[in-house]
């Protein structure tokens, strides 16, 4: 037997350290190489580390939520003498995470019981994103069970759920992801009860960046009253002209569009602040950062060059990006980059929100809910489709007058929209 020390990689970008978000094993376990031993997170994405050898773990190092520097000692392993020797070099070469492109939305179909025992009979490691193979295990469900329908059989969030609706019958998990998965029945916890949750991960980062963004940035909060009536005829127009199954126009791609134009004469609220060197930097270039709740956490994925870009093209970039984040395939690039930023809470939108900027961004606008109301219109009660929307600026940098002008001349294109499409 010969131990195999397995130190945190270099994991690019000038990447010092990694924050460890979970284990998959303990001292004791068996692993195969290639089996994933620990989840990571560095301040640019989430990365998976697999065994670079076969064998018996002897130690870990770190707790979830301990910060560890890049050559720092992960794991130990108990190895065969001739199991260390192929990928030896493993330890100090760097592990770049992979982009991931989109899963393809193929239904699995076929006859069910065939399909899990075909999957059951798969073995090695099981492609999927760090958020569904993180579900499966709080479940205790094997993921080797299930079939995906993604590129080259990649696990997608619709293949878990079609696999938990199917009531399919895991296959016996081993003993500790059993005990991960809580898979034993618990008593009822006694009233008064709590329940304490290490903050790590995206979630550490998130309340670390929503925490410095509304320390340091004096927010000046304006919120408008739109009527989306035409809009809303016009975006019915155009859905029912699409082929039967196609994905249909929401606001945001309209919204996405005026903004661009709007923009145009309001440059201050396109730009980022850099605190360090103490500029404003404007950008003619219009990188839409659209929030986005995501299993892990809000995430902030980005349309680069949303001013080059159509209606139906940003309408497909939008869900893109969106999808990507939601599923933890976004790379770093599509995580990066926004100039200012979008946010929707969708049907739960609300009266009216104060949205947090996304720094170094110094405007961000925010969608509430649209509902039909009574208003008077020359004289008279009409029934029209009205909705808010809410907006936050650095005041330092974006005066009042002028952030209730931006939003003024968005609320004009919104509530005409031919005039979003005619001219420069």
């Amino acid at each position: 037997m010969s131990q195999y020390v397995f130190k945190l990689p270099d994991l690019g970008e000038g990447t010092v350290e990694a924050e460890i978000v979970g284990w998959r094993v303990k001292p004791g376990d068996l692993v195969a190489e290639d089996e994933v031993v620990v989840e990571v997170m560095t301040e640019k994405a989430a990365v998976e580390l697999p065994a670079p050898v076969s064998g018996r773990v002897v130690s870990i190092t770190g707790e979830p939520g301990d910060s560890v520097p890049v050559g720092a000692q992960l794991i130990v392993l108990e190895t065969q003498p001739e199991a260390a020797a192929p990928k030896a070099a493993t330890s100090a070469a760097p592990a770049q995470p992979k982009p991931q492109a989109p899963a393809a939305r193929a239904s699995t179909g076929g006859n069910g019981a065939a399909a899990a025992a075909g999957a059951a009979a798969r073995s090695g490691r099981v492609a999927t994103s760090p958020a569904i193979r993180r579900r499966a295990h709080e479940a205790g469900i094997d993921l080797r069970q299930v079939v995906g329908s993604g590129p080259s059989g990649r696990i997608v969030p619709k293949d878990l759920e079609e696999f938990v609706a199917r009531g399919a019958q895991p296959q016996p998990l081993p003993l500790r992801a059993v005990a991960a998965a809580g898979a034993r029945p618990q008593a009822p916890a006694p009233a008064g009860a709590t329940e304490e949750i290490k903050v790590i991960g995206v979630r550490r980062l998130i309340a670390q960046r929503m925490s410095e963004a509304k320390r340091n940035i004096p927010h000046f909060a304006y919120v408008e009253e739109l009527d989306v009536t035409e809009l809303e005829a016009l975006r019915r127009h155009l859905n029912s002209r699409l082929e039967r199954g196609a994905p249909g126009l929401t606001y945001l791609p309209f919204l996405a569009l005026a903004l661009v134009r709007v923009l145009r004469d309001f440059p201050q609220c396109n730009a980022h602040y850099d605190a360090e060197r103490g500029v404003l930097v404007r950008y003619r270039a219009v990188h839409l950062g659209v929030a986005t709740q995501t299993p892990d956490g809000l995430k902030v994925p980005v349309v680069h060059d949303a001013q080059a870009r159509g209606l139906w093209e940003l309408a497909a970039e939008l869900r893109r990006v969106s999808e990507a984040a939601r599923t933890n395939k976004a790379t770093r690039e599509e995580l990066s980059g926004s100039t200012i930023t979008i946010t929707s809470l969708g049907k739960l939108g609300g009266i009216a929100s104060t949205p947090i900027i996304n720094a170094p961004e110094v405007a961000i606008i925010g969608v509430n809910r649209a509902l039909e109301r009574p208003v008077v219109i020359d004289g008279a009660i009409a029934v029209r489709r009205i909705m808010n929307l809410s907006s936050s600026f650095d005041h330092r940098f974006v005066d009042g007058y002028d952030a209730a002008a931006m939003i003024q001349a968005l609320k004009e294109c919104l509530e005409h929209p031919a005039t979003i499409f005619i001219g420069s």
